[in-house]
């Protein structure tokens, strides 16, 4: 006797839970050959303004946070990412991907991911300085996180665009906001369920899933959102939310609408620069 298939409603991910979406509505996901494969939410811009409220609930304990803590913490992520990579790969597979680019981009992710982890401890020390003043102080300059940050991933690269954009964030100690790929929905969610048994602290990351046009700008106007990480390779787009943030005087960083490489200046990309005096001899 053959089983009846179980279909997954994949869910958002808010605050270390995963709640439906407050509007009820949700997109038929169909694989690669059209048939129907899950129900994807359909996040609104409700959804997005709670999970900018845990993003900053959970920012202060995040950015006080240890390095060596963070980094432990990303690579615990890897850990899990990987004894679930059979799961990964078959998702992305069924999203279009062949199998062989399918295994290739989530062992790219899970060395991305580690990658981070190493640099939890260092990126401060790489991008701090010392400098010379001509008054009888000690002039120190150090990076800090910016705050709560929107990132929206790549459509390119459903898994590794989403640990692209996400890990250089978190390991800076900032917390996420992140709007998933359209195209790779399902890893995105699959990713929250990883994040939720890694050690992650509720509402450091959470992620929608939705329609770009729709949240893309909400992103930029939020007030309570300090930087916006956008990929894309859409001019209007890049245009309109540009023009939104600039009415807040919110930092927009913009990528290609692919993963990003490793490198510490992604962490740069989203920290704050404090200078402090302190008089010789005290």
């Amino acid at each position: 006797m053959s089983r009846l298939g179980i279909k997954k409603t994949y869910k958002l991910f808010i605050g270390g839970k995963f709640p439906r979406t407050e509007s009820g509505r949700f997109i038929e996901f169909n694989d690669s050959k059209g048939d129907f494969l899950a129900n994807v939410s359909w996040g609104s811009k409700k959804d997005l303004r709670n999970a900018i409220v845990a993003a900053r609930s959970a920012q202060t304990g995040w950015a006080d946070a240890s390095a060596y803590l963070k980094g432990q913490i990303l690579y615990r992520i890897a850990e899990v990412l990987d004894g679930r990579s059979e799961q990964f790969v078959s998702e992305l597979v069924a999203q279009g991907l062949t199998a062989e680019a399918a295994g290739e981009e989530v062992a790219e992710a899970i060395d991305l991911l580690v990658h981070y982890a190493g640099w939890s401890d260092k990126y401060s020390a790489l991008f701090s300085s010392v400098n010379p003043v001509a008054s009888s102080h000690f002039n120190f300059s150090v990076p800090e996180p910016t705050g709560v940050v929107g990132l929206i991933a790549p459509t390119k690269g459903g898994l590794l665009g989403l640990v692209s954009v996400l890990a250089p964030a978190i390991v800076g100690g900032n917390t996420v906001v992140l709007l998933a790929s359209e195209k790779f929905p399902l890893t995105a969610i699959s990713f929250a369920e990883v994040l939720a048994t890694s050690d992650v602290p509720g509402g450091v990351v959470n992620i929608l899933t939705g329609k770009r046009d729709e949240l893309q700008v909400p992103f930029a106007s939020h007030m309570d959102v300090n930087a916006v990480v956008l990929c894309s390779g859409d001019k209007t787009a890049k245009k309109a939310v540009d023009l939104e943030a600039a009415e807040n005087l919110k930092r927009v960083v913009n990528h290609p609408d692919r993963p990003l490489e490793a490198s510490p200046y992604h962490i740069l990309d989203l920290q704050e620069t404090k200078t402090t005096w302190h008089p010789i001899g005290v």
